[in-house]
C-alpha cells in the first residue's frame, strides 16, 4: 500500500539525536499519530525557528516570552498555518474528528495545572541545563545565551551541588498527589478520564518524553509516582514514531 500524502507538516525543535523531544512538540504528535493523520516533520534550529515562521506569514503570539514558537503546523489541503499546542489541538480536532479526543475537562484542568505547578519547577531545574548536550552548536549558543540572561546565572548552577536533590525532595507529597488524580478514574481505564485518552494524557505523556530524551533518570524519578507510569505506559502507542 502506498504511503498516503503528508495533509500536516509539523514544525518542531530539532535535536541531535534526530527525534522529538520538545514538551509541547510531543503533545502535537501524540495528536497526529493518535488520529493517524499522515504528517511530515520539519525540524528548527532555536535560532532558526522566529525567521522561519515569520516567513510563512504566521501572526506572532501575543501570550509568550517568544513571539515564534513551536510547535506549528501547516495543514496543506486548506493552506492553514497554526502556532501553540493549545489552538493546535483545537484546529486538529476540528478539522479530525474521529476519533475524537476530548481537549478539557474539569479533571485534567486540575491535573495540568497542579503539575506545572509542582513538577514543572523539578523538571526545569533538572532538565535545561541538560538539554545543552542534545543541541547542536548553534543552538546551544542560542539557548545558553538566552536562558541565562533570563536567569542572571549559567544553567549549571540550577544543578550544583545539592540544589537538585533539594527540589526534588520538596515537590514529594505533591507530585504524588498528582498522580493520584491520575488514577482518579483507573477503574475505567488507564487514562485521565478512564478508557479514552484525552488532552492532558498527552500534556503528561509528552513532559515525560521530553525527559526521557533528555535524561531518562529524570524519566525514571517520575514514573516511580503512581499516575505517570500508567499514562505514560497507556500513550506509548502513539510514540512509536519519533520523527
Amino acid at each position: 500500500m502506498a504511503t498516503p500524502s503528508p495533509e500536516i507538516t509539523l514544525y518542531d525543535l530539532a535535536c541531535t539525536k534526530g527525534v522529538c523531544f520538545s514538551p509541547a512538540g510531543w503533545r502535537i504528535r501524540l495528536i497526529l499519530n493518535y488520529k493517524n493523520i499522515p504528517y511530515s516533520t520539519a525540524f528548527l534550529e532555536f535560532p532558526d525557528i522566529e525567521p522561519t515562521l515569520k516567513a510563512l506569514d504566521i501572526p506572532p503570539t501575543t501570550t509568550a516570552k517568544h513571539a515564534y514558537t513551536v510547535p506549528a503546523i501547516h495543514h496543506i489541503p486548506s493552506n492553514t498555518y497554526a502556532m501553540d499546542s493549545a489552538a493546535i489541538a483545537a484546529f486538529l480536532e476540528a478539522t479530525y474528528p474521529d476519533p475524537a479526543l476530548p481537549l478539557t475537562s474539569a479533571l485534567g484542568a486540575e491535573i495540568e495545572k497542579k503539575a506545572r505547578a509542582v513538577v514543572g519547577p523539578a523538571f526545569y531545574t533538572s532538565l535545561v541545563p541538560r538539554e545543552l548536550h542534545i543541541l547542536s552548536p548553534r543552538s546551544q549558543e542560542y539557548f545558553r545565551r538566552t536562558r541565562e540572561s533570563a536567569l542572571g546565572h549559567p544553567l549549571e548552577d540550577l544543578i550544583a551541588g545539592d540544589k537538585e536533590e533539594a527540589v526534588w525532595k520538596a515537590i514529594d507529597d505533591d507530585a504524588r498527589a498528582a498522580g493520584a488524580l491520575m488514577r482518579t478514574n483507573k477503574a475505567q481505564g488507564p487514562f485521565v478520564l478512564g478508557a479514552q485518552p484525552s488532552f492532558t494524557d498527552f500534556f503528561i505523556a509528552g513532559a515525560l518524553q521530553n525527559a526521557r530524551v533528555v535524561e531518562e533518570r529524570v524519566w525514571e524519578r517520575c514514573v516511580a509516582y503512581e499516575g505517570y507510569r500508567e499514562v505514560y505506559e497507556a500513550c506509548e502507542r502513539w510514540m512509536e514514531r519519533k520523527d
